[in-house]
């Protein structure tokens, strides 16, 4: 196998200088999506300058819904409701726009029932959101979906379940694109993707879970950063394929690790081809299923279809603390998925499969057949009090000097950059409410919150 790059040399190094030196330029003076904010979506601003808009009940549409409430750019969305908000048709997501699930009360949100499309919304944050499609969405689509038009995006703790097609997709024309600490997990059969990462721009995928999905965990073409992530569970179709088709791909592959399940028959890396030129580095598989985790450090050989690799990283914005992939293991069973204010039943169902580390998972046709028959429970639990409906609750603002009878107070923006909503929003996970259950509710005491 050759280790130089002629062929491709230039190329990337013209590619690379368009793409890296605006954003070096510009990195001192601008402010991260959120704190923790990493990779090529890391500076979207959202709904930074806009209005906030509060989700006040769990109908598909009118006022007051979060189909409403994503129906208009320039927005904060916060929510006073939590549980499982029921769709019939697909939601298109605009522009400059943050969802701040973290805000919702109980256990959180789920969006039910169909999919969310992020096109053309660039400029969008999206944080402890959960998107479970399912069986009575829409045939050939995906339960979120990113394509032409969506720049500079950045989503954080989503869990995306259950699609019809994929179940998180970035293609087309989109471009600084950025999915870390989530879960994608059980695309339907007899699909059961978990998604194409193929656009014509870059994505940075960090400290994500792929878990029972049969194919695609994922599929990447272009210009891609995959570090810390963990792929268990998947079927016959592989886990990460590289390329598989015609054009060019250059991409950091470091320290992920892929772990075979009960439905798992193949070795995870397939459909290399001679344009798909990675950097690969402290990636591990574990392929015995005995409930321990003993992998073994993947060789280049194992990169089937590849010709070429790079000996040096590709200077793409790198993870502010990089772990190794054991480590990564260990960070997607406490902080993968929407894990504020809970994890619901879904995704600790999904975590406890993680745990048996081969013994146990499941690719499904039908979310009817999982053990809580869907969604499962999720508690709308009771709202803070916001006298003048500016997102921030009244005993937050006492306590900070606001005040909670001026809603103009939340949009004033502080030295660091953010806006006082955004301080609120931002200061919501620092600490689980709920305990962490698994799928038959029962309270797993040794999974830490984080």
């Amino acid at each position: 196998m050759k280790t130089s790059l002629p062929g491709y040399a230039l190329p990337v190094i013209f590619l690379m200088t368009v793409l890296l030196l605006p954003v070096c330029r510009q990195a001192s003076a601008q402010t991260l999506a959120f704190p923790g904010a990493e990779g090529f979506g890391r500076f979207a601003t959202g709904g930074r300058d806009g209005d906030v808009y509060i989700v006040t009940n769990l109908d598909d549409a009118g006022p007051g819904s979060f189909r409403d409430a994503v129906s208009q750019p320039n927005r904060i969305v916060v929510f006073e409701v939590g549980g499982v908000i029921q769709i019939q048709s697909r939601i298109v997501v605009s522009p400059n726009i943050t969802i701040a699930g973290q805000t919702a009360p109980g256990d959180g949100v789920v969006i039910y029932g169909n999919g969310l499309s992020f096109t053309p919304a660039s400029n969008a944050i999206v944080r402890y959101l959960r998107m479970r499609m399912g069986v009575g969405g829409d045939s050939g689509k995906d339960a979120l979906s990113v394509t032409d038009n969506a720049n500079v995006q950045i989503f954080d703790h989503v869990s995306v379940s259950w699609g019809r097609d994929e179940n998180f997709s970035i293609t087309g024309h989109a471009d600084s694109i950025t999915v870390q600490n989530s879960i994608i997990a059980q695309g339907l059969q007899t699909h059961s993707c978990g998604g194409l990462i193929e656009p014509s721009g870059a994505v940075s995928m960090y400290r994500n879970l792929y878990i029972d999905n049969h194919t695609r965990n994922p599929k990447v073409k272009g210009i891609n950063q995959y570090v810390n992530n963990v792929a268990y569970n998947w079927g016959g179709g592989g886990a990460y394929i590289m390329g598989g088709s015609a054009g060019n791909s250059y991409v950091n592959i470091i320290n992920n690790y892929y772990i075979t399940g009960p439905n798992s028959t193949i070795a995870p890396f397939t459909r290399g081809t001679p344009t798909f030129v990675p950097y690969v580095l402290g990636n591990f598989y574990d392929s015995v299923r005995n409930g321990i985790l003993d992998g073994h450090a993947v060789p280049r050989t194992a990169y089937t279809g590849v010709t070429t690799f790079r000996n040096t990283p590709y200077p793409y914005p790198m993870p502010q603390h990089m772990l190794s992939a054991r480590q990564a293991y260990e960070h997607v069973l406490k902080n993968a998925g929407a894990v504020y204010p809970c994890r619901d039943q879904v995704d600790s169902l999904l975590i406890d499969e993680l745990r048996s580390l081969g013994t146990r998972g499941v690719i499904i046709a039908n979310e009817s057949g999982l053990p809580m028959g869907g969604p499962g429970e999720v508690k709308g639990g009771t709202p803070p009090a916001d006298t003048d409906r500016d997102g921030m609750p009244d005993q937050w603002e006492n306590a900070r000097g606001l005040d909670p009878n001026n809603a103009a107070d939340g949009r004033l923006i502080n030295a660091d950059g953010y806006t006082n909503l955004e301080h609120y929003i931002n200061s919501l996970p620092a600490a689980g409410a709920c305990p962490v259950l698994d799928g038959t509710g029962i309270p797993l005491t040794y999974l830490a919150q984080p």
